[in-house]
C-alpha cells in the first residue's frame, strides 16, 4: 500500500493518511485496524539538514522522534527515539526525523548530521511506530524540497509542485507504480 501525507501533498497513486504526527499516526491506526496492509510505502517531500540537494531523492527505512533541544543537551527523553524496519530494497539508510515542527535554523539544525540524521519529514517516524505495532514492514521514498533554513517554508512552497513531479517519475522509473 502506497501512502502520503494529504492535504496539498497528494498523489492519485497514494492514499491520504494525514499530516503531522498525530493526524498519520491516528489514521493509519485505523487503517491498520480495519484492513491492515502486507506493506508500507510513504511517499512525500523531505527537508535537508544540509547533506542533500533541492530535488534529490532519498529513501530509508528508519525514522527519528529528536527535538532540536537534543542537540544542545537540553533535554532527555526515556523512550526509543529512534526506529527501524527490516527492509533489504532500500539501501540508503539515513535517518528521517519527525517533528510538528518545521526546523528553520540551519546552524542548530544541521549538527543532526552528526546522527547520520539527513532529512526531516512530518510524518515518517510516527507511520513507523504504527508499522511496528501491526508488524508491518514499511519504507520511505522521499523528495527533498528544501534546506532546514531560515526560507524553509518559501522554498518549499516554490518548490514543492516540481518536486511531487520528480517524485512521481522516480516511482515510474523503478517500475514502482505503472
Amino acid at each position: 500500500m502506497i501512502i502520503c501525507a494529504g492535504r496539498n501533498e497528494t498523489f492519485n497513486f497514494a492514499t491520504p493518511i494525514g499530516v503531522g504526527l498525530i493526524e498519520s499516526a491516528i489514521n493509519l491506526t485505523r487503517q491498520c485496524l480495519f484492513d491492515k496492509p502486507e506493506y508500507l510505502l510513504f511517499i512525500g517531500s523531505a527537508g535537508s539538514y544540509g547533506n542533500y540537494k533541492p530535488f534529490e531523492i532519498v529513501t530509508s527505512t528508519s525514522a527519528a522522534n529528536i527535538e532540536l533541544a537534543f542537540l544542545n543537551n537540553d533535554c532527555y527523553t526515556p523512550l526509543d527515539n529512534v526506529l527501524n524496519s527490516e527492509n533489504r530494497l532500500v539501501k540508503n539508510q539515513t535517518i528521517v526525523n519527525s517533528s510538528n515542527y518545521i526546523s528553520t535554523n540551519f546552524d542548530l539544525s544541521s549538527k543532526f548530521n552528526h546522527y547520520n540524521i539527513g532529512i526531516e519529514n512530518m510524518e515518517f517516524y510516527s507511520l513507523l511506530s504504527v508499522a511496528k505495532e501491526f508488524d508491518i514492514n514499511i519504507a520511505g521514498i522521499f523528495v527533498i524540497t528544501n534546506y532546514t533554513n531560515k526560507d524553509a517554508h518559501s522554498d518549499f512552497l516554490k518548490n514543492h509542485s516540481q518536486a511531487k513531479e520528480i517524485l512521481t517519475h522516480y516511482l515510474l522509473e523503478q517500475k514502482i507504480i505503472k
